[in-house]
């Protein structure tokens, strides 16, 4: 598919930031978008990158309505020779093609997918900031744009890409975050959306988030909606404990993210030897674990923190360190591996980094 390229002007263009220490999360975007139509009996038309703009929807729109909208995220990287590169993006556009089979959505072709990235991320290269840590973060996104109020798959769509250099996602950085476990309310349940990128996961979990976050915790640890029982997802990231010095997380049912970070996690732990469980895990045998000293280290793992350690859980009124509260040694491999082999700084035995501008 042919994309249409309209560079923004020197007016549109906006002041790149020069502290990449006061970058944030997702506050700062940069000068341009992907842009791409779908409309029923035509299939996928008029792809573009154009100057970063506002969108007119009409207020009938059926994203507004029904939640029919869908997202990835993903990061480009400055390498230390100037080389730009994603970290596994082959995988991020498969799911999302996943979340769109989910929700009645179009297909969108793998290589058109790529080239649309590519071609944007090295237009606004510059953006990228340097420092180790920071990156380049990129918001694939669908919606449903079918002018009608009634129940029913759209028949019109748009793509889009957006990007914004970041910084951290947790302001503690790579420092050990304290999580609540809630019982009251659930994330995902089986057999709904919570093994896709659906906003509707997203605005459920904003109460919980809220509370555990008045109550000084950082995230919050869901558990299963139908038992209240065994672990699933840490906030909007996949979990991993380390006990008996076993790296065990809880398997892929139907109500957790599939994530590409845990994919590679996985990976990356058995290429080293060390034994990988996927498993189910009651938070009343975490406990026990924890209070026998058999759970050593936990973390989150996902593409906006990488892996992010877990120092403190809080579950029926009781703080419970895992291990001596700070960050484990295999939750410092794991994150440093990872983030050397996304800035081209190791090798790369999977092939997981792909650069897309010399």
């Amino acid at each position: 598919m042919q994309i249409t390229i309209t560079e923004a002007t020197p007016a549109q263009k906006k002041t790149i930031p020069v502290d990449d220490s006061k970058l944030g999360f997702g506050k700062i975007f940069t000068d341009h978008m992907f842009l791409m139509h779908y409309t029923e009996g035509r299939g996928w038309h008029d792809a573009s990158i154009e100057p970063y703009r506002d969108f007119a929807l009409d207020p009938a729109c059926m994203c507004f309505h029904y939640g029919q909208e869908f997202f990835e995220g993903m990061k480009a990287y400055r390498g230390e020779n100037g080389s730009i590169y994603l970290f596994r993006p082959t995988e991020n556009i498969r799911r999302m093609n996943m979340s769109a089979e989910r929700l009645c959505a179009p297909h969108i072709d793998e290589k058109v997918f790529l080239d649309a990235l590519s071609k944007l991320i090295c237009l606004d290269r510059n953006w990228i900031p340097k420092s180790e840590g920071t990156s380049l973060y990129v918001r694939p996104t669908m919606i449903a744009t079918e002018r009608a109020l009634g129940v029913h798959s759209s028949s019109q769509f748009i793509f889009y890409i957006i990007l914004c250099p970041v910084g951290a996602y947790y302001p503690e950085g790579f420092s050990p975050t304290k999580i609540y476990v809630t019982e009251e309310y659930v994330r995902a349940v089986r057999g709904g959306v919570g093994d896709c990128k659906a906003a509707g996961n997203y605005a459920a979990s904003l109460y919980a988030a809220k509370k555990a976050s008045e109550m000084g915790y950082t995230q919050v640890l869901w558990l299963d909606a139908i038992e209240r029982k065994y672990v699933e997802e840490v906030g909007t990231s996949n979990i991993f404990f380390v006990i008996d010095n076993t790296l065990v997380t809880p398997p892929l049912s139907g109500s957790i993210l599939p994530g590409v970070t845990r994919d590679s996690v996985i990976h990356l732990a058995e290429s080293w030897g060390v034994p990988v469980a996927e498993r189910p895990i009651s938070i009343d045998d975490l406990i026990t674990k924890q209070k026998e000293g058999r759970l050593t280290e936990a973390f989150a793992s996902g593409t906006a923190a990488i892996v992010s350690p877990i120092g403190h859980i809080f579950y029926k009124d009781t703080e419970y360190a895992i291990g001596d509260g700070g960050v484990g040694a295999i939750t410092d491999r794991l994150y440093h591996e990872i983030l050397h082999i996304q800035y081209g700084k190791t090798e790369d035995p999977f092939g997981w980094r792909v650069e897309i501008c010399g």
